[in-house]
């Protein structure tokens, strides 16, 4: 019997395990076994929350006490929404009470929408203190809404009662009823505009000045505001800009034009700053005079360019024309409140605004003629 011989060099070992590796299928991949790691375990990690450095109790007292001029939202780093909510007094009382309940709820985040620090540790004595203010602030109410209700006008005696229903004897009523009346109350004198004017801005010696080209105008500081009456005969840009002691602008640009210019102008009325001096860019001749608010004459009905004027009417409706082709502006300035920018309108206009009451400073910039009537 002849038996199979391996072939020389050949391990039948090898030889079976290969072709059983050859024969038997490929393990699947979910038969694969794979080691724990961080992909297979990935989707069961927790988040941790990182908490804000802002406080929970700063925030709580900061809504609380100052949330009105939205305090708690500006320490949050909420400067949009802070601003917001001091603009609007919270809201009128609103936005302040849903900051409140927001903030003790937890709810409120810092502008990284994390959550406050200490909220667990300190919000059981937050949320005591303010039942207590709320509590004590609904008896309060309670208290004084009684004892207001409860307060009567003290007794008077029937006899006084009776002497003053009744004349006494032999005296005529209609003499006691003369006696009894009060005396006319003396009728009011009409507002001095000079005196009103000076008391409000300031007075001080009026300044002449003239010169050429560019320069530079000390204005006095004994006035908060007055009037600048210039010309120009240059050809090129005028401009009289106002200035702080540190040569910044107050924001009041009082000439800005091309060519030969006349006009009276205001400073200090709607300034940033407190005026210094005046400077001047000019490629021709110029004059400038600066007076008081007070040498302001009375309104005028017509006229061309910038102007000044006293009003001290009663409130009326104020009908303009203009018929220029650049700015139109019409601004009121009074003690009490005003009408503020009465008109800002580019080329002709015609209409009719509410005029408040005098006295008042009127100023009008224009670059033709205008007309200004009350009603």
């Amino acid at each position: 019997m002849t038996h199979d011989q391996p072939e020389p060099g050949i391990n039948p070992t090898h030889t079976s395990d290969h072709q059983q590796s050859a024969s038997a299928p490929a393990p699947s991949a979910q038969d694969q076994h794979v080691p724990p790691g961080p992909q297979q375990f990935g989707a069961y990690t927790t988040k941790i929350v990182q908490e804000s450095e802002k406080s929970f109790v700063l925030t709580w007292l900061f809504a609380w006490f100052l949330g009105f001029f939205g305090v708690d939202r500006f320490y949050l780093g909420k400067v949009g929404t802070g601003i917001l909510k001091l603009l609007t007094l919270a809201g009128f009382g609103i936005w302040w009470l849903v900051d409140v309940i927001v903030v003790l709820s937890g709810k409120t985040t810092d502008r990284s929408r994390r959550p406050l620090a200490g909220y667990m540790q300190h919000r059981t004595v937050a949320f005591a203190v303010t039942a207590g203010f709320v509590a004590v602030g609904i008896i309060g109410a309670n208290i004084v809404g009684n004892s207001s209700d409860n307060v009567s006008p003290p007794p008077v005696a029937e006899e006084q009662q009776a002497e003053n229903a009744l004349p006494d004897e032999g005296e005529p009523a209609a003499e006691d009823a003369v006696a009894e009346e009060p005396p006319p109350e003396p009728m009011e004198e009409s507002v001095d505009a000079g005196s009103w004017a000076d008391d409000k801005y300031g007075t001080f010696e009026e300044i002449n000045e003239s010169g050429s080209g560019d320069s530079i105008i000390s204005i006095p500081t004994e006035a908060s505001a007055g009037l600048v009456v210039a010309s120009n005969t240059g050809s090129g840009n005028f401009v009289i800009d106002v200035l702080d002691e540190s040569n910044q602008s107050t924001g009041d640009l009082l000439v800005n034009e091309i060519g030969s210019y006349e006009g009276t102008t205001a400073y200090g009325i709607n300034a940033f700053g407190e005026a210094s001096t005046l400077q001047v860019t000019s490629d021709g001749e110029w004059t400038i005079d600066i007076a008081p608010i007070s040498a302001a004459p009375e309104l005028e009905s017509a006229g061309t360019g910038d102007a000044a004027f006293l009003y001290t009417g009663t409130a009326a409706q104020l009908t303009a024309t203009h018929s220029g082709d650049s700015n139109f502006v019409v601004q009121e300035d009074a003690d009490s409140f005003s009408m503020g920018l009465l008109i800002n309108e580019i080329g002709s206009y015609e209409g009719t605004v509410p005029l408040s009451e005098g006295p008042s400073l009127i100023t009008v910039n224009a670059d033709g003629e205008w007309s200004l009537t009350t009603e």
